[in-house]
């Protein structure tokens, strides 16, 4: 992978309905997440409530995206073949069966179901990580993005594990009998969930795409900031996570100011692609503005917050009340920039590409409704900035409410515009889309046969 592929093999890629079904099914869980937040500010969620939303939106919005980025882009950046297109259905598949069941068992306080519905997610995520795993093993060297995607399947394979036992905890203690307490497993779950899959996988993919889409290269100390991030982060990761799991206070502030200082690494990295960017600022670049500016806030806040404190659960994003800065500010804002580009790039190369020179065709930013955009831009970012102010300001009641409606429509308005580019442009249907061979509407044509 370079700076800026010159030559994308768009003939590696799996078919279109592949990654777009992870992104429809993510877009749900978005909006279920978004609706689980503003119920729990009207006390109007039931059960374990707070862990059925983070599980929406982390596992189900974030890391269902990932699965389908990762499956579109790891063959077209890496010039490889998927391993098995099959296999990339089914993931999806047990990881929709078992976050589902997880979130009602939490809704409903039926602990029991937690183990069964963690270890299908559990051997969901584990098949996605060895299909990736196995079409990267055709690459002869890893560049910057590939090897922070390795890293990231990692840290997804532990987290999963760990998963699995804090479900089984719930119902049948067992961490005292080895003396581990179940907040130090929890911390180390959660580190190595945000932390170590999700914001890996973050900053691997934006090495490729905030170079590519601003038509920049890395240059002079970006290098060696990218040095700084690509050692520190891991490190600090995995130190942070061994020292909330030991409960050891010292060893945690050392991974946590590790993991700082390589988000402020880089932080400056994404900051001077955007300021050099040759092209004209879409959506998609508006969106990673707003991230950098959330992830130096973010960074500044927390690095006191850890040095005093480390361990205690307030602090387990950082900064107390400050975990919808990093989830929804830095994070949140990637993950929609990115897919203001990635639905309509998929789309585009299938149905446009190959008419290029023989008729006119719309460009990939043409696809989706410019003015939609900016009100969905304008919503979230109200919407976050108000949730974030009254978060750090300790104040409850209706701002926390009215922030969480505006982000609450605009993920509405951000939906719609991603829908409306699948019912204008894509060459099948939604319901094609998300059921494949069990659409209701199938055809059987055999080109469609050969998609499946």
């Amino acid at each position: 992978m370079g700076a800026i592929p010159g030559n994308i093999e768009t003939d590696q890629q799996p078919p279109m309905t592949v990654p777009l079904r992870h992104f429809v099914v993510g877009l749900a869980f978005l909006v279920a997440g978004i609706g689980v937040g503003i119920g729990l500010q009207l006390n109007a969620v039931p059960g374990l409530g707070r862990l059925a939303h983070l599980h929406l939106l982390l596992a189900g919005w974030i890391c269902i995206t990932i699965m389908g980025a990762m499956t579109q882009f790891v063959p077209v950046w890496s010039g490889a073949t998927l391993h098995s297109r099959r296999l990339a259905n089914v993931q999806l598949g047990l990881v929709v069966a078992g976050l589902s069941g997880f979130v009602v068992a939490f809704l409903r306080v039926e602990t029991a179901w937690l183990v069964p519905f963690a270890t299908l997610m559990l051997v969901g995520f584990w098949v996605f990580a060895y299909n990736i795993v196995r079409t990267l093993g055709t690459v002869e060297e890893y560049d910057v993005t590939e090897r922070h995607f390795l890293g990231a399947l990692g840290f997804f394979l532990v987290v999963t594990v760990l998963g699995v036992l804090l479900a089984i905890d719930f119902t049948v203690p067992t961490f005292w009998r080895v003396g581990v307490g179940r907040s130090g497993v929890v911390g180390a779950h959660a580190t190595l969930a945000v932390f170590g899959a999700v914001l890996t996988t973050v900053y691997g993919a934006l090495y490729q795409l905030g170079t590519m889409f601003t038509q920049t290269e890395l240059h002079g100390i970006d290098y060696r900031l990218r040095s700084i991030e690509e050692i520190a982060h891991p490190t600090g990761v995995v130190v942070l996570a061994v020292g909330r799991l030991a409960a050891h206070a010292p060893v945690a502030r050392v991974g946590g100011l590790l993991i700082l200082f390589a988000a402020s690494a880089f932080c400056l990295i994404l900051a001077r692609k955007l300021y050099e960017m040759r092209v004209e600022r879409t959506p998609m670049h508006t969106r990673y503005i707003a991230a950098v500016g959330a992830l130096a806030l973010w960074v500044a806040v927390s690095a006191p917050a850890w040095i005093a404190d480390p361990l205690t659960r307030a602090q387990l994003l950082g900064a107390a009340n400050a975990g919808h800065l990093l989830l929804l500010g830095a994070i949140g804002f990637v993950v929609v920039g990115t897919l203001y580009h990635i639905i309509p790039f998929v789309i585009w190369v299938n149905r446009y590409s190959d008419l290029l020179g023989l008729e006119d065709v719309p460009m990939i930013d043409d696809l989706y409704d410019d003015r939609l955009a900016a009100v969905d831009g304008i919503l979230l970012g109200s919407g976050s900035a108000v949730i974030v102010g009254a978060n750090l300001l300790e104040v409850t009641g209706t701002p926390a409410l009215l922030g969480g409606l505006l982000v609450g429509v605009g993920v509405a308005a951000f939906v719609s515009n991603m829908v409306l580019v699948l019912v204008r442009h894509s060459p099948h249907s939604v319901d094609r889309i998300l059921f494949g061979s069990f659409s209701p509407r199938r055809t059987g044509a055999p080109d469609e046969a050969a998609e499946e």
